[in-house]
C-alpha cells in the first residue's frame, strides 16, 4: 500500500518516542506480555498471531484502561505492517502505559517468516 507524505511524517514521529519490537525478539521474550492486534475488524477476521486480542486503532484509546488495568504491564502492538501500532503505541504510552512495543513489520513480517496464524 502507498501511504501518503503526511501520514508517514505522523507515523516518523511516533516511531522517534516509542519502542519496537522485531519479530525475532517478540518469540525469545520470556516475560508475560499482553499481545493486541490493532488492524481492523475485518483484517482481524482473516488471520491474526497465535493469542492476540483484537482493539482496532479506533478503539484501543477507549477501551485499554478496561483490557489491560495494569499500567506497567508489558504491552506489544500489531498492525499490517508496523504503521497503526506505532500510532496506537504513543496514544498509549500518552495515557501512562509505560512497556508498549510495536511490532516492526507487523502481521505481514509474521506472514513472510512463515509464521502460525489463527482464524476465528
Amino acid at each position: 500500500m502507498q501511504h501518503s507524505p503526511a501520514f508517514l511524517a505522523l507515523v516518523n514521529a511516533a516511531k522517534a518516542v516509542i519502542k519496537e519490537m522485531d519479530i525475532a525478539s517478540l518469540q525469545q521474550r520470556s516475560t508475560p506480555y499482553v499481545l493486541i492486534d490493532t488492524r481492523e475488524d475485518n483484517e482481524w477476521q482473516q488471520g491474526h498471531l497465535p493469542g492476540a486480542m483484537h482493539l482496532g486503532k479506533g478503539i484501543i484509546e477507549r477501551d485499554i484502561e478496561q483490557t489491560v488495568q495494569d499500567k506497567h504491564q508489558a504491552i506489544i502492538l500489531y498492525c499490517g505492517g508496523g504503521y497503526r501500532s506505532a500510532l496506537a503505541a504513543q496514544a498509549l504510552q500518552q495515557m501512562g502505559y509505560q512497556q508498549v512495543f510495536s511490532l516492526a513489520g507487523g502481521y505481514r513480517a509474521w506472514q513472510e517468516q512463515g509464521l502460525p496464524i489463527e482464524r476465528p
